[in-house]
């Protein structure tokens, strides 16, 4: 099936790749931002940490723990990244606050590490790496096609006449196949990286 090709995947990421390099660079922006910032940022993402600590004392609480992670990790993450391209469509708004709130996120963490005297080499070689080299570019992704689809909402609010219109229509077209498209992918991804987390990441970190 076309709609499955990852071929046609990687041929959107390259049709798409001014939208993936703004992506990535809010992103790589955000994370040093919350990297270099953490002391002005901890009342801000403190209180979200928390919110996550708490779920994760409950997951480990489970009878099937590895399950009880894999399933919260894999529905948390794909659930967001498709909202995250759906509600693109108000003008590519929550795509930018998506990563750079994460990315802020990812930053302090590592930041707040270092402040605290931990190894901050091992939390990213064996609490990052192993399911974010996965995880991070399927976000990064999801977030720019989510700003693709602002763009193609702005083009039609400034679109006149028949032959822009007739255009425009094939852009949408072809805009919302390469997204269909891509977040097949990127649940696929995710799943990857939710399996890769709560096993592998799961147990190095313990």
């Amino acid at each position: 099936m076309k709609i499955l090709s990852f071929r046609r995947f990687i041929k959107g990421l390259a049709e798409n790749k001014g939208y993936m390099l703004v992506a990535s660079a809010l992103f790589i922006v955000a994370i040093a931002l919350g990297t270099l910032n953490a002391d002005g940022l901890q009342r801000l993402l403190m209180s979200q940490l928390e919110g996550l600590k708490g779920v994760v004392g409950t997951l480990e609480d489970s009878e099937h723990v590895e399950l009880s992670f894999f399933t919260f990790i894999f529905l948390n993450n794909a659930i967001k990244s498709l909202l995250v391209i759906l509600l693109g469509a108000f003008f590519g708004l929550v795509p930018l606050v998506f990563l750079l709130l994460n990315g802020m996120v990812l930053g302090f963490v590592v930041g707040l590490a270092n402040e605290q005297g931990q190894n901050v080499m091992e939390l990213i070689f064996l609490g990052l790496l192993p399911h974010g080299i996965i995880e991070l570019p399927a976000i990064v992704i999801a977030c720019a096609y989510g700003l693709k689809f602002g763009g193609l909402v702005l083009g039609s609010l400034f679109s006149l006449g028949a032959d822009k219109r007739e255009r425009l229509g094939a852009r949408w077209e072809h805009g919302m196949r390469q997204m269909l498209n891509a977040a097949i992918w990127i649940v696929i991804l995710l799943f990857a990286a939710a399996i890769i987390e709560s096993t592998l990441t799961y147990h190095l970190l313990r």
